[in-house]
C-alpha cells in the first residue's frame, strides 16, 4: 500500500493541480486588447453584442448583463417585485448569494430539502413550504445539472410563483434537449472564472418577459432612464431622470468583449467537461468507498463541478482527512457547499441547524474533484490515482 503524501509518502504529482480555472487562449486576449485601444472601456456596444449573443445561445428572447451573478440574482429578485414580508423559497445547497439576492429586497429565504439522487431541490418540500406570503422559487441548478424544470413551472403557476433558474453552474446544459435559459421566467448565469465561460466576474439574467427586462434595464443602473416615454419632461438628448432606487451594477466593454470571445468556444468547453466526468464517472463506477454524481433522465449536465460522496460505511476517514490528503497529493479540492443557512449571520437572523436534514448529512461527505476544460488527460489520471491511493489507504477493515 502507497504512504499518502500527509503521512511522508511521495505525492501523486510535482505540481499543485486547481479545482478549477479559467480557459483563456489569444483569441480571448486580442478582444480585450481591441476594446482597451478603442473608445469605450465601460457601458459601450459590447455589452449589448454581449447581451445578444448569450441570449441567441440560449434562444431567449432578452438578456441584461451585470457585473457579477449576485448582482444578476439581486436584479431577478427586483424584477420580480420581492419586498419585504415576502417569503421565497431557495435550494438549501449553494453559495450564499441565492438567499442573499432575497434579503437585499427585505424577502425572506425560505430554505427547501435537496432531492438524495441528484442534490438538487426537492420538488415535494417545495411544496410543503410554500405559504400564502410565497412570491417565488430560486431554483439552483446543483453542479451544473438542471432542475427539475417542468415540475417546479407547474407548481409556480399552480400558486401563481415567479420561478428564477440559478443556472450559475448550468450555461451550456439542457433540460429534455433544450438549452437552460429560457425555461423559467428568469435565468441567472455567472462567469466568474471557474464557471463555463467567463468574463473575469460578471453574470446575465436571461428571460422572455419584456416587463422583467425593462425592470431590469432601469435597476441595473441607478434607475436612471433617458426613455422619453418614461420621464417627466424630456429637456434635450443630454437629459435623463432618475425614477427608481437602482444600483451601480454595470458590466464592463472590457469584460463583454472576453465574454462575446468565451462564448464562441462554450460548446467545445461543455464537450471537454463532459468527458473528463465520465471518465471519472468509469474510473470510480466499482470504488466503494465513494458515490459518485447521478444524472436525471431529463438532464444533460454542464458539469461545472464533479462532487463526490464519501461512503461512511466503507471508508474509515472524516470529509476533512480526505479533503486534507487530496491537498498533499497536489490535488486541488473544494466543498460545495455548507447549507446556507448554517453559516454565522443567518443564525444570527434565526435560521437553525435541522431544518434540511438531507443537505446537512450530505455537506459533511461531500468533496468536489477538479474538472476544467483545460485538464490534460495527464492531469485526470493524477485525479484518478489519488483518489485510489486515499480510498485504498482509509478502506474500512
Amino acid at each position: 500500500m502507497e504512504t499518502l503524501a500527509i503521512l511522508g509518502g511521495r505525492p501523486v504529482r510535482d505540481k499543485y493541480l486547481t479545482y478549477g480555472r479559467q480557459a483563456i487562449n489569444e483569441e480571448d486576449i486580442n478582444s480585450v486588447v481591441e476594446v482597451l485601444k478603442g473608445d469605450y472601456l465601460t457601458t459601450g456596444p459590447k455589452v449589448k453584442e454581449f447581451e445578444d449573443a448569450v441570449a441567441k445561445y440560449v434562444n431567449a428572447k432578452y438578456a441584461v448583463a451585470v457585473c457579477n451573478g449576485t448582482a444578476a440574482l439581486h436584479m431577478a429578485c427586483y424584477a420580480a417585485g420581492i419586498k419585504e414580508g415576502d417569503e421565497v423559497i431557495v435550494s438549501s445547497l449553494t453559495f450564499a448569494a441565492s438567499a442573499n439576492c432575497v434579503l437585499y429586497c427585505g424577502g425572506t429565504p425560505v430554505f427547501a430539502e435537496i432531492n438524495k439522487v441528484t442534490y438538487n431541490i426537492d420538488i415535494e418540500d417545495i411544496k410543503r413550504k410554500i405559504t400564502e406570503r410565497t412570491k417565488a422559487i430560486i431554483a439552483v441548478d446543483y453542479t451544473g445539472q438542471p432542475v427539475n424544470i417542468d415540475e417546479i413551472k407547474e407548481i409556480a403557476k399552480e400558486y401563481n410563483l415567479i420561478f428564477i433558474e440559478d443556472g450559475a453552474h448550468s450555461l451550456g446544459a439542457e433540460y429534455k434537449g433544450i438549452k437552460v435559459g429560457t425555461q423559467a421566467d428568469m435565468t441567472m448565469f455567472s462567469f466568474h472564472p471557474v464557471k463555463p465561460i467567463t468574463t473575469g466576474e460578471g453574470g446575465i439574467i436571461t428571460t422572455n418577459n419584456k416587463e422583467y427586462y425593462d425592470r431590469m434595464l432601469l435597476f441595473r443602473s441607478h434607475g436612471i432612464t433617458r426613455d422619453y416615454e418614461l420621464m417627466k419632461e424630456n429637456q434635450g438628448k443630454w437629459y435623463y431622470e432618475q425614477i427608481d432606487l437602482g444600483y451601480n451594477y454595470r458590466i464592463t466593454d472590457l469584460q463583454c468583449a472576453l465574454g462575446i470571445s468565451q462564448i464562441k468556444k462554450l460548446d467545445s468547453f461543455i464537450a471537454r467537461r463532459r468527458y473528463i466526468a465520465n471518465i471519472y464517472n468509469e474510473a470510480f463506477s466499482d470504488l466503494e468507498e465513494i458515490v459518485t454524481p447521478k444524472e436525471a433522465d431529463f438532464s444533460n449536465s454542464g458539469w461545472h463541478i464533479y462532487v463526490i460522496k464519501l461512503n461512511n460505511q466503507k471508508i474509515s476517514c472524516t470529509r476533512k482527512e480526505f479533503f486534507d490528503a487530496m491537498i498533499r497529493e497536489n490535488i486541488g479540492v473544494n466543498v460545495h457547499y455548507m447549507p446556507v443557512y448554517l453559516h454565522p449571520y443567518y443564525e444570527k437572523l434565526g435560521y437553525k441547524k435541522g431544518q434540511c436534514k438531507e443537505a446537512e448529512k450530505l455537506y459533511d461527505s461531500i468533496i468536489t474533484l477538479p474538472l476544467f476544460p483545460a485538464m490534460t488527460d495527464k492531469d485526470i489520471e493524477d485525479v484518478i490515482k489519488a483518489v485510489f491511493k486515499i480510498c485504498n489507504y482509509y478502506k474500512s477493515k
